[in-house]
């Protein structure tokens, strides 16, 4: 049976989508996003400055796209965890498997680099997400991924979107477990990002206990 071309296509597009994202995160940790240009990030990926441009509004733009990636693929994970598991050690499966599959902490993979390089990196993602034009287009991103984090809590926990507080009250709550435990694993890194994950979800899922 013979490919499908709009299917190639797709994955193609796909591709290049994450790859210019990618790119625009490296080299704003390198080198400040100030310093960098629409031009490098195109001339890094192979393709034209006008391609990134019919991908991505803004170099925030495709910083924070990786973070909507994430929760689309948290809710496209936690569709597929079987139906009797409850909620969640659901959603905390389906976070840890993505992180699984692709080996990223926080803008990229760094787990075994050195510790020098480790700091560096983590200190140019530090900077780069403190850029008032990165934070907007983050503070978009999360709210479109909260969205859709919240439509699969709804239809795994069969409550409506629209009318039930409870889908989006989850997913607002993964997002602030998810994002509190990214920032602790930027100011300690002794501790993997995986264990301080299950962490902040387990004590969201407890009702957040006095400790």
């Amino acid at each position: 049976m013979a490919a499908d071309p709009s299917g190639l296509r797709a994955r193609k597009k796909e591709q290049t989508r994450i790859a210019l994202s990618w790119a625009t995160i490296r080299l704003a940790v390198e080198r400040g996003l100030a310093n960098v240009r629409v031009e490098d990030i195109a001339a890094e990926v192979g393709v034209s400055p006008r391609t990134f441009n019919n991908y991505f509004a803004s170099k925030g733009e495709a910083i924070a796209d990786r973070e909507l990636q994430r929760f689309r693929q948290f809710a496209a994970a936690l569709r597929e965890r079987p139906a009797d598991e409850p909620l969640w050690p659901a959603i905390t499966a389906a976070v840890l498997d993505r992180y699984a599959l692709t080996g990223e902490t926080d803008g990229g993979s760094v787990e075994e680099v050195d510790e020098t390089a480790r700091r560096r990196w983590v200190e140019g993602v530090r900077l780069m997400i403190a850029e008032p034009a990165v934070q907007r287009d983050l503070a978009a991103a999360y709210a479109a991924a909260e969205e859709q984090l919240a439509v699969a809590v709804a239809a795994r926990t069969g409550t409506d979107v629209d009318r039930d507080m409870f889908p989006r009250l989850v997913a607002g709550a993964v997002g602030v477990a998810l994002g509190t435990a990214r920032q602790q694993w930027m100011r300690d890194q002794s501790v993997p990002i995986a264990d301080l994950i299950v962490d902040a979800l387990a004590q969201v899922a407890g009702g957040l206990p006095t400790p």
